[in-house]
């Protein structure tokens, strides 16, 4: 098995080909902290227009990270953008970014150069249309279904954009899916079926999750199965680096799928390390955390 530092160590064309060697993956990857991460970073600078350019700026960073994560061989990236919370408490929110950014998705010139430049088949998942429907945002379907269509010969890679994905919403849906495809074809669809209907094709069960803030996973209904990977950072998503994917990448491919050995056959040193490790960290609970300035953050040991 190849080192960690030496996979971190290699080039971006042979992490990938590691990657894709291993087969395609579908990884999850919700871009949260956004506005956090560009008042820390841009707070301090003017602009004629703040609100465009903090869309602006979280667009180009959004291009970034999409490129970071293809780049290094996933093929398939999901990332849910909205969810209904937002038309129901934050509606400020979405009179003065949340539209408007939404539609940049399908409309903005550096991601729909990236779409081309990359290769890129663009789709948006969730039960989108009927809660935009009768809103000031409905003209929000047809840019997402335009541009689905506009990018449907891109073959390279796929990235799925969630709105209102969450899980009662879709249990719902595919219910009316079910209901429809019975219907018409007279027998109950298979999860392949399913799968296809709700997301607009095919897509395998997820193999990575990389969250922020508290430890949830959400909006990827039916690719979820209890055998992805879990990864939650601890800076909003938009600092992700490529060395922090990377170290991701070689703990999926690697670390995770090693074999425990036997606990009978532990040497009486092992036992000795695994008790000394668990003893110094028995008081130590992944998930936990405390409010500071206003915000949960996890509960690490802090260096030095």
């Amino acid at each position: 098995m190849i080192s960690r530092d030496e996979f971190l160590s290699l080039s971006t064309d042979e992490v990938a080909g590691l990657v894709r060697q291993s087969g395609s993956k579908v990884c999850v990857f919700p871009i949260n902290g956004t506005r956090r991460w560009f008042m820390l970073e841009y707070g301090d600078r003017e602009f004629d227009d703040p609100i465009a350019a903090y869309m602006d700026i979280a667009m180009r960073r959004h291009v970034e990270l999409y490129k970071l994560f293809f780049d290094q061989g996933i093929g398939t990236l999901i990332t849910p953008v909205i969810g209904p919370e937002i038309l129901v408490t934050r509606d400020a929110y979405m009179q003065k970014i949340g539209g408007e950014g939404l539609a940049r998705l399908a409309t903005h010139p550096a991601l729909l150069s990236f779409y081309e430049e990359y290769g890129v088949s663009v789709r948006f998942y969730g039960d989108y249309q009927k809660h935009l429907a009768g809103t000031p945002y409905e003209f929000l379907i047809e840019l997402f279904e335009g541009i689905a269509e506009r990018t449907r010969g891109n073959g390279r890679f796929r990235l799925f954009f969630g709105a209102f994905a969450d899980n009662l919403n879709s249990t719902a849906r595919v219910a009316e899916l079910t209901v429809a495809y019975f219907r018409e074809h007279g027998v109950v669809p298979d999860r392949k079926a399913i799968v296809e209907m709700y997301y607009g094709e095919y897509i395998d069960k997820a193999d990575i999750f990389i969250g922020f803030d508290r430890l949830a996973v959400f909006d990827y209904p039916l690719l979820n199965w209890g055998e992805e990977d879990l990864y939650f950072m601890v800076a909003p998503s938009s600092y992700l680096t490529e060395g922090q994917l990377r170290a991701i990448l070689y703990d999926h491919l690697y670390t995770r799928r090693t074999l425990e050995p036997d606990f009978s056959d532990l040497l009486p040193e092992d036992y000795a390390s695994l008790r000394a490790f668990y003893h110094s960290h028995q008081d130590n609970i992944l998930g936990t955390g405390q409010i500071r300035d206003g915000y949960w953050q996890p509960e690490i040991t802090e260096k030095g």
